[in-house]
């Protein structure tokens, strides 16, 4: 939990002890003037502030819960977006303003007791609601960072508890602190924090379709490093940095941390002669009592004529009830959608006439199982909306557009019965696009042509390696290193059946990456690791037991593959995935341990993406035709730029290749993907079907 509460103990301290120092100025100079009976006024504007603070954080928490998914993702991206513009200026403000801090606090007060108790109430409020609203924020931007709110709160409470022990230390003069390097300290590591939080908030917004380039990966660890490692969670907790990130992501994040540390580290050399001039706010001893005429009404009681507690209500009071009206407004829009109930007797019960264009139903499961709902045509079975794993008592909000035509509802419990609700016909909107769902069944037929396309594959490869495995017996390094390639772009082409190989695909086919001696490491084995080997001027009696090693593995498989689970699932994901990988890895050189072939191997990714379009495209020309128009133009245009790439002495290296050339092949493969995107979506197994 503690790499989920770092950053808010971070934010918790630095800002509670900037709020604690501004407070404990406050109270030193009412001390100092003799206007102790003043002090529940600063109370009562600290009070307000912290109210303020928590009703922001409620507002937003509450927001968000009643947003669609990708606006969600849209709200989180810009809301991260704006904690880091708040926390850099605080972090610059505070470098800039701690050594005329005490004595503008002490004038606005000096001024404030001329004017009576609301300007020091009100003063008060403004000098804490500054620190607490910018805590509210980033809290609940770690929160949303890290999935879950018990870390970052704990961190957040305890890091304020520690500045609250700070500040009465210092103001009892108990403690002397050097706040100078405190705030040097805590700003440079606020500063990486939010690096981080700026590149999850471009995240998001590129999930949530406001910003390009979500497929784009700049690295992709997943293969090599457990995201739910200790050490891969301690790295995401505290510096927001995953084992998978955009482009988009990495040029953030060194962008704003290469900036703007340089700027604060400059900031700090230049001002390394300045005094920190917080502490004073401790010592009572060094403020001069106000004038007499600074005293109003001396000897008649602050706020005579009317209650004492009026103020001290009302100030509190006001942002409780607004941040509560917000709140209720947002509710009461949702409250006047369709309450839809979910169960096997009472699914669509409250589904009325919907009026055409986009509502938002209130999805409520009064069941007692888990269940998936979806808003279907019921006599095409097209799915409009759907939700899943909507939980026993649990509501959720499922957002739906409607127009013309028949809408039911679907419900299908775990372990229970699909049941579907009473027909709602809707008359005056215009046609709305729908998603025909796919069953197991409807992908049976591709599986099992897959499956003989895989075997029949295997076969053919292990008489490849097993020609490989000769070769290197004899001695024939040259003959060993044409079969190799005829034998690794075969084994390539069987891309979609990766996740089935299980074990066996990172033995035949891994990379050294992970590895303590990289190539050189004995776990490092397969067509890679003889690559290496042959392209790298190893002998045939160093090479054999590793051609032995692969002609085995690859025999293994051919004789496992037939009783593998391959779930029917995976074939959407792989029409996408054998692309991504390809340019995660081949495309950027990962792979290449030698020969230059990295196109080569692109291009029978190519050949492999192909073959199972051609199993799905029925499927497809069913959903949406205009896909796989998109997507042969883009696989045309990818094959003939690595096409190109081939002479007559072989393949171009990839880092031969002109700069220009591969920009487009990059941008080319790129888009591609994009045109891919959308058929794991349209063929994914619904049990609405």
């Amino acid at each position: 939990m503690w790499d989920e509460a770092f950053p808010s103990f971070l934010i918790g301290l630095r800002e509670g002890l900037e709020a604690g120092l501004i407070v404990s100025i406050l109270v030193a100079t009412l001390v100092r003037a003799g206007q102790k009976g003043r002090l529940p006024q600063v109370w009562t504007g600290v009070a307000a502030a912290v109210a303020l603070s928590l009703s922001f954080g409620a507002v937003l928490t509450f927001t968000a819960a009643n947003l669609s998914g990708h606006a969600q993702e849209a709200f989180g991206g810009v809301l991260s977006l704006i904690a880091v513009g708040f926390v850099t200026a605080m972090v610059f403000w505070m470098r800039r303003s701690a050594r005329t801090l005490s004595a503008d606090l002490k004038e606005k007060v000096q001024a404030s007791l001329t004017m009576g108790a609301g300007a020091l109430v009100f003063t008060s409020f403004l000098a804490v609601a500054r620190e607490g609203l910018e805590t509210s924020l980033f809290l609940w931007t770690n929160a949303r960072t890290a999935g879950e709110s018990t870390g970052p709160l704990i961190g957040a409470a305890v890091g304020l508890l520690l500045s609250v022990g700070l500040c009465w230390g210092l103001y009892r003069r108990a403690l002397k602190m050097n706040l100078t390097k405190f705030f040097t300290i805590t700003g440079a590591g606020l500063i990486v924090v939010a690096a981080g939080v700026l590149g999850y908030g471009l995240r998001d917004l590129q999930e949530s379709g406001l910003v390009g380039g979500g497929s784009t990966y700049a690295f992709d660890l997943s293969g090599h490093l457990d995201a739910s490692s200790w050490y891969a969670t301690l790295v995401q907790g505290t510096l927001n940095l995953t084992v998978t990130m955009t482009v988009l992501q990495v040029v953030g994040y060194i962008a704003y941390l290469s900036i703007v540390m340089t700027l604060f580290v400059e900031g700090v050399r230049g001002g390394k002669a300045a005094p920190a001039a917080a502490p004073a706010a401790a010592k009572p001893s060094e403020a001069a009592k106000p004038s007499e005429a600074a005293k109003p009404d001396a000897g008649k009681p602050v706020g005579a004529g009317r209650p004492r507690w009026v103020l001290p209500t009302a100030v509190i009071a006001v942002p409780v009830v607004v941040a509560g009206a917000v709140i209720a407004v947002s509710d009461g829009k949702q409250d006047g959608s369709a309450t839809v109930a979910v169960s096997e007797k009472e699914c669509g019960k409250g589904f009325g006439s919907p009026q055409p264009g986009q509502q938002v139903f209130q999805m409520h499961n009064t069941g007692d199982k888990v269940s998936e709902v979806y808003l279907v045509n019921p006599g095409s079975g097209a799915v409009y909306g759907e939700i899943e794993g909507l939980a026993p008592g649990t509501t959720r909000a499922l957002t739906a557009t409607i127009g013309s035509g028949d809408y039911a509802w679907r419900c299908v419990p775990t372990g229970g019965t699909s049941v579907t609700s009473a027909t709602v016909h809707v008359t005056g909107g215009a046609e709305v696009k729908a998603v025909k769902p796919v069953s197991e069944d409807d992908l049976k037929a591709p599986l099992d042509s897959y499956k003989d396309y895989v075997n029949k594959g295997l076969a053919t490869l292990m008489t490849q390696t097993q020609k490989i495995q000769a070769d290197v017996r004899a001695g024939d390094l040259a003959a060993a290193k044409a079969d190799w390639l005829t034998a690794h772009l075969q084994y390539a082409s069987l891309g979609a059946a990766y996740g089935t190989f299980a074990d066996l695909d990172k033995k035949i086919d891994g990379r050294p990456d992970g590895y303590a001696d990289k190539e050189q490491d004995p776990g490092f084995t397969g067509f890679l690791r003889l690559e290496y080997g042959l392209w790298h001027g190893r002998s045939a009696a160093d090479l054999t037991p590793v051609a032995d090693e692969l002609a085995q593995n690859v025999a293994k498989l051919v004789h496992d593959f037939p009783g593998q689970d391959f779930d029917p699932g995976d074939l959407p994901l792989r029409a996408h995935e054998i692309l991504e990988n390809t340019l995660q890895f081949e495309l950027t050189g990962d792979t290449d341990m030698g020969s230059g072939t990295s196109l080569a191997t692109t291009q029978a990714n190519l050949a492999g993406t192909q073959e199972l379009l051609t199993l799905l495209q029925p499927l497809l020309d069913e959903r949406d035709p205009q896909v796989l128009v998109r997507v042969d133009a883009g696989m045309k245009r990818v094959g003939d730029l690595v096409a190109a790439a081939r002479t007559a002495d072989g393949w171009t290296p990839l880092d031969k290749l002109p700069a220009d050339t591969r920009r487009r092949l990059n941008g080319a493969t790129g888009q591609l993907l994009e045109d891919l995107s959308p058929i794991p979506a349209l063929l994914e197994i619904r049990k609405a079907a």
